[in-house]
């Protein structure tokens, strides 16, 4: 929210793609105008995991031409490897938030953590994306921006069905890895990608959600 007159500036934050083994996690940073964010919850702006594909992309139209600013920031794949993903997602997180114009006084960042050296206020909500519209617009942002690169990827690093999973361990993407081992996208920190590069028979054994 924006209140230009009481010098009150609120940013929403949030990233997508933590639990990925390929691509980077991105995050978005969001400020709307108290009448924006009216609009867009009637528009229906809610967590994106939430919203249709389809869904998302209308409303992430409206979310950029309604908000006072809205940003993209990311971090890598071997940022992520030397950081940890939650360290990364934190980066992502600060790198979007600090692009915005005008500065924020306060971000509100969706889960429990803080985003190291911010240099304005922060306030965590813990599924902020679900009690926030701004939060909510950084997720959709996010999802989207997200998705449609890792779709475009899809075509460099074909045979996973990164067009399809997004970069998430679907049964696909993990008996993928097992005949063409992991890609220079793949999280090697991630313990699906670790074995898939060293003992790709074994792959199909660990769980679904074994990073």
């Amino acid at each position: 929210m924006t209140d230009l007159a009481q010098g009150t500036c609120i940013a929403g934050v949030d990233e997508v793609g933590r639990g990925a083994l390929f691509g980077p996690v991105v995050a978005a940073a969001v400020i709307l105008s108290d009448a924006s964010a009216c609009e867009l919850i009637s528009l229906g702006v809610r967590d994106s995991k939430q919203l249709s594909p389809v869904r998302r992309q209308v409303i992430a139209v409206a979310i950029r031409q309604l908000a006072a600013d809205c940003r993209i920031g990311l971090a890598s794949v071997r940022e992520i490897d030397r950081l940890n993903i939650l360290q990364a997602s934190l980066l992502a997180m600060k790198r979007a938030i600090l692009q915005l114009a005008p500065a924020p006084t306060l971000c509100l960042i969706d889960g429990n953590q803080r985003v190291p050296n911010l240099p304005m206020s922060q306030q965590t909500i813990v599924k902020g994306d679900q009690q926030n519209c701004a939060i909510a617009a950084a997720s959709i942002l996010a999802k989207v921006w997200r998705d449609t690169l890792i779709t475009r990827l899809d075509g460099r690093y074909p045979g996973y069905d990164l067009a399809a999973n997004k970069g998430y361990g679907s049964l696909k993407h993990r008996q993928a890895l097992a005949m063409l081992g992991p890609s220079p996208q793949h999280r090697l920190s991630f313990r699906t990608c670790q074995v898939a590069a060293a003992a790709p028979k074994q792959l199909l054994l660990l769980p679904k959600n074994d990073h």
